[in-house]
């Protein structure tokens, strides 16, 4: 088999395309035939060095579709063949096979491509988790979606119509702004502007927003208080840096700051997760947005895109 394998920190060039022995899958284990990859601004963190405890070296990934080729003898809920994507991986996805936890391998409905399917985990789980079990958005609240072009950014608005809230996106570019309209956003904003929020209050009648999901908060969290609805919830989803706030915005409104990583959710909450995502994807509410395919043998060319400002939906490796 072949698989990309990160053998010291550092930037994108360390990864390169090695041929490796084919794992087994152990009682528990599902081994998948990878059709497609999904690519995380997270990997790119850990390839350059965040956790220097990582064990080198190491074949990137958790997010991918495909087939199943072998169960574990305790395995019930899959059979040979079924069409997957996975959430989680214990030899790492960006690869053309890869050992999975069967918990962390779900059926692809038919309608939904291997690609979509390599899109599917951490941009809609992270947007669920951030709209349902921690700002318990409930239908008529208007949400504003930092980075609405981006891969959580679409998959949020999504979710957040398919579920009645009014939704209000950020994007930097044209294109990116069609493509939050598209999707479902009701107003898209430049947030290259500097009066962009300004017009926020605006189209909220100086009321504010119920919900934020902040990408960037160490670029936005402070005006994001100052745009908040009384009871409003701004939710951390992203930061690459420190911030400095005005507590007592927060106080004038009753407001919270909540945080999450998707690594925190319980078993219960994945199970939670999973079973809103299918049902969505056969229903026809949820489709991830491909922006770009490339081979597996470009990973480091995608972990240059990925951080690159403008996103428009995910980047999918090949396999």
């Amino acid at each position: 088999m072949k698989a990309i394998r990160v053998q010291q920190f550092g930037g994108p060039e360390v990864m390169q395309l090695k041929n490796v022995p084919e794992p087994s899958p152990g009682p528990t284990q599902v081994l998948v035939h990878i059709r497609a990859i999904g690519i995380n601004p997270v990997e790119t963190y850990l390839r350059s060095g965040s956790n220097p405890n990582l064990p080198l070296p190491y074949t990137p990934g958790t997010d991918a579709a495909g087939e199943v080729a072998a169960l574990g003898a305790l395995v019930r809920h899959l059979k040979p063949g079924a069409r997957v994507y996975t959430s989680g991986s214990v030899t790492g996805t960006y690869s053309t096979v890869a050992i999975c936890e069967a918990v962390d391998v779900h059926l692809l409905p038919e309608k939904i491509s291997f690609a979509e399917g390599a899109a599917l985990n951490i941009p809609f789980a992270t947007a669920y988790r951030a709209l349902f079990q921690r700002a318990r958005a409930v239908p008529g609240e208007t949400v504003l979606i930092h980075g609405a072009s981006g891969g959580v950014g679409t998959a949020a608005i999504q979710l957040a119509r398919a579920a009645g809230l009014s939704v209000i996106g950020t994007a930097g570019s044209e294109k990116g702004e069609q493509l939050a309209r598209s999707l479902g956003a009701g107003h898209v904003l430049n947030h290259r502007r500097p009066d962009y929020l300004a017009d926020l209050m605006k189209l909220t009648e100086n009321r504010g927003v119920d919900i934020i999901l902040e990408m960037l908060a160490n670029a936005n969290l402070g005006k994001d208080l100052g745009v908040l609805a009384r009871n409003g919830r701004v939710i951390v989803i992203g930061c690459r840096g420190k911030v400095e706030i005005a507590p007592r915005d927060a106080m004038t409104r009753d407001a919270d700051i909540r945080a999450m990583l998707l690594a925190n959710a319980s078993d219960a909450d994945k199970a939670s997760i999973h079973a809103a995502l299918r049902a969505g994807l056969e229903n026809g509410t949820l489709k991830p947005v491909i922006r770009l395919e490339l081979p597996l043998a470009q990973a480091a060319r995608a972990h240059e895109l990925i951080l690159e400002p403008g996103a428009l939906g995910k980047i999918i490796l090949l396999p």
